[in-house]
């Protein structure tokens, strides 16, 4: 690890001086990498600092437990072990900040929520996750929009497809994907029985034309009237667009728009995404395969969680994470969920990666 932090430290100090270098500062495409780049570097550069010092105290503290003058003897021995367990700390949090980044951890997302089993329960549990993670991108600041959404009729949603932006979403929101279970007793339900329903969360990088290419010929579109509800007459132009990528035999369908060219664009961001998060689960199930100590599988048919109302319990199911503050959550307080998961799966991550 020291060899590391001492080529990280030689290369913050390079990037230092090429930002002042007056060739990079009249390029802004380049000043904006070297800054990024900077940005990245300095709290490892600074944590390694840290840890010089206090390995320099350390180094002197245990010279000094060797003092003729037992006075001495005692204050350097409580020093050297508040030293040892504080560069311990330095360490570990070096460590972390040295485990490879998700390269997609800035990018937005392309949220996608879907009705299981369950029916109409499963449908109004979908509007329900729909509004918790409304409150969630509130809470964090973030926009949401609604970009295609299939409804019941009853408030509930057979299938929603949102664009979440905003300041690091896909590097929260990742955790999400998956089977949610929701166990409840139904409005409907005269005997009181809890049902168990359950809704498929898929987050996708939101892709754009430089991370994926789509060939023109690879598309076939087309445009029908668009219709709610039971049938019923949305408006009365040919405005809805279906666009199929030939290829992967994925279909996107957009009728939200009255205008058949954003029902086009709302279409073509989507299907990029979905070949965006395609290819990069193929490259992450080609990893785990090599290498068996990769952090989860990513399959989305895993349940992940469950959401008990008459106990008032969430229960994460991978990390075996329970808490009895369902309506909180509902709320919109995901951070309280995400942020176990997030320190779980770093935790497992630099175990992979001292292995």
């Amino acid at each position: 690890m020291l060899s590391k932090l001492h080529e990280v430290e030689q290369r913050y100090e390079e990037v230092n001086q090429q930002l002042s270098d007056p060739a990079v500062i009249s390029d802004l495409k380049e000043l904006r990498r070297l800054g990024k780049e900077h940005s990245d570097l300095e709290p490892i550069v600074q944590g390694f600092r840290v840890w010089k010092q206090v390995d320099a105290r350390l180094a002197e503290a245990e010279v000094l437990r060797e003092d003729s003058d037992p006075e001495i003897r005692e204050l350097a021995q409580e020093e050297v072990e508040q030293l040892k367990e504080q560069r311990t700390k330095v360490e570990h949090d070096l460590r972390m900040l040295l485990l490879p980044t998700d390269p997609l951890d800035e990018k937005d997302v392309i949220l996608e929520i879907r009705a299981g089993t369950g029916g109409g329960e499963a449908a109004l549990f979908a509007a329900d996750l729909l509004r918790m993670y409304t409150r969630y991108s509130e809470e964090r600041r973030w926009k949401i929009e609604v970009l295609s959404a299939n409804e019941t009729g009853i408030g509930g949603l057979k299938e929603v497809i949102c664009q979440m932006h905003g300041k690091r979403v896909y590097s929260r929101m990742k955790y999400e994907s998956g089977v949610h279970r929701v166990q409840r007793v139904p409005e409907t339900e005269s005997q009181g029985r809890i049902h168990t329903s359950a809704c498929t969360v898929a987050i996708l990088p939101e892709a754009d034309e430089v991370d994926v290419k789509i060939a023109e010929g690879d598309l076939r579109f087309d445009v029908y009237r668009s219709s709610g509800p039971g049938g019923q007459s949305v408006n009365t132009t040919d405005s809805a667009v279906r666009v199929t990528h030939l290829p992967s035999g994925l279909v996107v369908t957009c009728q939200d728009e009255k205008s058949q060219h954003k029902n086009k664009a709302r279409a073509l961001k989507i299907l990029r995404s979905r070949l965006f998060d395609r290819a990069a689960q193929e490259q992450h199930q080609e990893i785990a395969a090599n290498r068996r100590s990769q952090v989860g599988s990513g399959d989305r048919s895993e349940r992940i969680r469950t959401y008990n109302f008459p106990q008032n319990r969430l229960t994460d199911h991978r990390i075996g994470l329970t808490l009895y503050r369902l309506g909180e959550v509902m709320e919109g307080r995901l951070d309280q969920v995400i942020d176990p998961l997030i320190t779980y799966f770093q935790a497992e991550a630099l175990k992979a990666n001292q292995g």
